[in-house]
């Protein structure tokens, strides 16, 4: 948790920074181009390559290739092999993207943890500033307390 004095992260993005991430994401987008989206039902239900089935997948392709004569002619090994490598090429860019996904969530969690007990903090010392008498401080209060009305037990107290 974070606290008033160890501030890990205080740093907000340029306007630059921002324009330059969304640039990449739209570059990122507009390269793959064949990217799916899938229901919610096709997610669970579609068969997946795991470490297991990966060995059996590339072993297949394999037999597929060497021994065409022993498939119909309406199987599509090259399309299977198509497939295998669109799978392989993506699933080298997800390593990357879920690094990067994982710092950005990260980022967040940590920046708004020490925002809101930043928050926290300053609600009380406004509380502490009203209850000594200190002008306008009451309002702030008002305003501020708000957020505690509806937690239950009735409290303006985080």
């Amino acid at each position: 948790m974070g606290n008033l004095t160890n501030n890990r992260i205080n740093v907000s993005m340029t306007a630059a920074q921002i324009t330059g991430v969304k640039t990449a994401f739209t570059a990122i987008q507009t390269n793959t181009p064949f990217a799916v989206s899938l229901t919610t039902d096709e997610r669970t239900s579609l068969p997946k390559i795991d470490v297991s089935n990966k060995a059996f997948t590339e072993d297949a392709i394999n037999a597929a290739v060497n021994n065409a004569a022993m498939l119909p002619g309406y199987f599509n090994t090259a399309a299977m092999q198509t497939d295998y490598q669109l799978f392989n090429q993506v699933d080298e860019l997800l390593g990357i993207a879920r690094q990067i996904v994982e710092r950005l969530e990260d980022t967040l969690i940590l920046a708004g943890s020490e925002s809101y007990v930043a928050a926290l903090a300053s609600y009380k010392l406004f509380i502490s500033a009203a209850d000594a008498g200190v002008v306008g401080a009451d309002a702030i209060v008002d305003q501020l307390k708000k957020r505690f009305l509806n937690n239950g037990g009735g409290t303006t107290n985080p």
